[in-house]
């Protein structure tokens, strides 16, 4: 499950210089943290259709009603997490993403050999 605990529900005004610090470049930073952020969502989307998908069966008239308020239940709890974007903002600026940047590396690497 994706930790989401730390992440604010709302967006909120952020100084840009700050997603600069890990990467150097704000652009870089920001492709990561939309990078993160698809992952996040697809491991969310995946968790909500595995939750809803155990209610699939056929079953009698009372038991739909009470699988039914847990699919909503279950429904709302995902709907109130917070956006993935922010998930992933908040994991960057505590430095929670490995990232590597080959391009970089390969550059430090011809540097270092001359």
């Amino acid at each position: 499950m994706i930790n989401h605990k730390n992440a604010s529900p709302t967006t909120i005004t952020r100084n840009p210089v700050e997603f600069e610090k890990g990467t150097d470049n704000l652009y870089e930073s920001l492709a990561i943290i939309a990078k993160r952020a698809n992952h996040i969502s697809q491991d969310i989307r995946e968790e909500l259709h595995n939750k809803l998908s155990e209610f699939g069966g056929s079953t009698d008239t009372l038991d739909e009603v009470f699988e039914n308020r847990e699919q909503i239940e279950i429904s709302k709890f995902y709907e109130r997490l917070p956006k993935p974007t922010l998930i992933a903002l908040n994991e960057f600026l505590d430095n929670k993403i490995y990232y590597r940047n080959p391009a970089k590396e390969e550059a430090a690497n011809s540097l270092s050999e001359e």
